[in-house]
């Protein structure tokens, strides 16, 4: 029995220190006065760095409860006076060791006459799994390539500003950022280059908002800044000036100049909103802010949220308009310039919306692209304007235009193909309209498209031809058939004051060498034609020679052969006029008469009350328009008793009251 039981007890101590050493486990015990009478080696020698000695010494002076972690547990000094048991109390060094933590086990023993003989217990080292579980949480609220607070922590520390005074106004600000031209750097220079830069653009954030907020980066290009406290509007707009500048400077990443520069959206709490809502308020002015140029900072305003409301109503009712039938094509004519003869029409998308009336393209159209709608509206035009090509006759053709998001993807040859194979037409009646805008995402993937419509037989137009970037670029590239020249330069081309005619007439002579057709859209007015006529343009497209209407409107004529086109838009072409009457002095060969001053424009004015001859149209004279300003002005026709005047130089119409 005595072998034996030195046998077992041999057994015990060897277990013992195995554990110690080898599986991060110690073990201690104490006197019946709670008193350490023995504690592991490892962890006495760690304690005892610091100067404190463990045995002899009362165990709750050398641990104590790790309250950050367990506020409801007794106190170890109530376990041993009371002698009961406790199990895994997370537990630290009482003084020094702040990084080590440990989980500890104790249950009173007792002797063999039955007496309290003291506390015997385990514990395991815990420092590795907290430093482990502390690196997680780190990473969980911190973004792993900038360093700055991440979307959660953001979200964590604006919830807990403005919840701290449920019941009181929290007044803080919240900027959202995001930045102009970063795509670019990362489509041309490379993911690794965008990496580097949003770096840079952190430290450059951190250091100019410095004490003043939290900066945070809420993923890609996004960045948030939140700045507890009451700000003016001044101040808000002076650290907005300073971020724009400050991250608007050139970059230098592995030699290489980098620019880009951002927007930014400001919202402010001075009501008890809750966080959700501060958040919105941003997201709508940096939208805003995007609209407005760019580059540029917007303070949140009630109009915005109208308007967001108003787009996603808009949004949900465009998603059923096509089932419901609201969306509709009309057709424009184009004519030829020389012979006024039809070659076809521009397919033009309407909506008839049931409560808000007739919304204008330039308004659904945008919605249409940002929510994705887009592809389905656009399949639906080509598919719908080939069926209307089909019903046509041959010698007619119909333009309809394609959105840049539409152009991108690659479903749209497909779509093409099955609306030609199926109607059976001539692919080269159908002509799609392409804004420059096609080519600022992927200039290598357009050409592919391009080269892939025109194997498919259909013709190219370039719309809005000089209002873009670089067009000559996009020609000397893309296998065009015809340029569309820009209503802008249509309007005041008659004006003989206007440059408008010389561009014109410049980019006539450009098609012309490249073998183009030119159309000129948005003329309005009849001496507008003569003048394009005059300058060469091949087509012309506008309401001169009528609005767009229902297919159904104008086949019967088409089928009876009508082809010749007839103007029916005003005669001529006029500025802005100020209906008036006013009493005036005219001065002619050197004396002054009075008159009466009607309808005048910047460029001339109708008077009265005077007795004019056929024979002075021509004659220089001198008129005081504003007050006893005179302004040298030719009659340029006359009348009964009135007579109409062309200024030599244009006046402001702003100086009339």
């Amino acid at each position: 029995m005595h072998d034996a039981s030195a046998t077992d007890v041999e057994r015990a101590r060897r277990l013992m220190s195995y554990s110690e050493e080898f599986e991060d486990r110690w073990f201690w015990e104490t006197d019946s006065d709670g008193r350490l009478t023995y504690l592991t080696k490892a962890v006495a020698d760690q304690i005892e760095m610091f100067g404190t000695s463990t045995l002899g010494e009362p165990v709750e002076k050398i641990f104590q409860i790790d309250r950050t972690d367990a506020q409801h547990l007794r106190s170890l000094k109530f376990h041993i006076v009371s002698r009961t048991s406790f199990t895994e109390y997370p537990v630290r060094g009482a003084k020094g060791l702040h990084e080590s933590w440990w989980s500890m086990s104790g249950r009173p023993w007792f002797g063999a006459d039955g007496e309290f003989a003291g506390f015997v217990g385990s514990g395991t080292d815990l420092t590795k799994i907290r430093k482990h579980e502390a690196t997680i949480r780190r990473l969980a609220i911190t973004d792993s390539l900038t360093g700055l607070a991440n979307r959660q922590r953001m979200q964590d520390n604006l919830n807990a500003l403005l919840k701290s005074e449920p019941h009181h106004v929290t007044h803080c600000a919240l900027m959202m950022l995001d930045l102009d031209g970063f795509k670019g750097v990362n489509d041309t220079l490379g993911h690794p280059v965008g990496d580097l830069l949003l770096k840079q653009v952190a430290q450059r954030l951190l250091s100019i908002v410095d004490d003043t907020g939290m900066v945070g980066r809420l993923g890609g290009d996004e960045f948030q800044v939140l700045i507890p406290g009451r700000r003016t509007r001044t101040r808000l707009s002076e650290l907005a000036h300073q971020i724009i500048e400050g991250i608007s400077s050139p970059y230098v990443i592995d030699g290489l100049s980098v620019t880009i520069s951002c927007s930014i959206g400001i919202s402010v709490s001075d009501t008890p909103d809750a966080p959700d809502i501060l958040v919105r308020n941003a997201d709508l002015a940096l939208y805003a802010a995007k609209a407005g140029g760019r580059a540029t900072f917007v303070f949140f305003e009630e109009e915005m949220l109208i308007k967001a409301r108003w787009r996603r109503n808009i949004e949900d009712d465009l998603r059923e308009a096509l089932n419901k039938g609201q969306l509709k094509l009309l057709f424009q004519p184009i004519v030829a310039t020389q012979s006024e003869v039809l070659t076809g029409f521009e397919a033009l998308l309407r909506w008839e919306h049931p409560v808000e009336g007739y919304i204008s393209p330039t308004k659904f159209i945008p919605i249409a692209e940002d929510s994705g709608l887009i592809q389905k509206i656009g399949d639906w035009v080509i598919r719908d304007a080939v069926r209307v090509i089909a019903s046509l006759p041959d010698d007619l053709r119909v333009a309809v235009n394609v959105s840049p998001i539409q152009f991108a993807n690659p479903a749209l040859l497909s779509t093409l193909a099955s609306a030609i194979a199926q109607s059976q037409i001539d692919p080269s009646r159908l002509e799609l309209e392409i804004t420059e805008s096609v080519f600022l995402d992927s200039e290598g993937s357009a050409q592919r498209t391009f080269k892939a419509l025109k194997a498919l037989g259909v013709r190219l137009a370039l719309d809005d031809f000089g209002t873009g970037y670089s067009s000559l670029y996009y020609l000397q590239h893309a296998p065009f058939d015809k340029i569309k020249i820009d209503q802008s330069f249509i309007r005041d081309a008659v004006d003989p004051r206007s440059r408008n005619s010389a561009i014109i007439e410049s980019i006539v002579a450009l098609s012309r060498a490249l073998d183009m057709e030119t159309t000129a859209e948005g003329v309005e007015h009849q001496d507008e034609i003569e003048l394009i006529r005059q300058l060469g343009c091949s087509h012309i497209q506008g309401h001169v020679y009528g609005p767009a209407m229902d297919i159904s409107d104008l086949i019967p004529e088409l089928e009876a052969g009508v082809r010749r086109m007839r103007a029916i838009g005003p005669k001529r072409s006029r500025r802005p006029r100020t209906k008036l009457i006013r009493s005036a002095l005219m001065r002619l060969n050197e004396g002054e008469v009075p008159v009466v001053i009607k309808n005048v424009s910047e460029a001339g004015a109708m008077i009265e009350h005077v007795c004019f001859s056929p024979q002075m149209v021509g004659v220089s004279l001198q008129l005081a328009v504003l007050g006893d300003e005179l302004s040298h002005a030719t009659i340029r026709w006359v009348g009964e008793g009135r007579a109409g005047l062309e200024f030599f130089e244009p006046i402001s119409l702003d100086a009339i009251i």
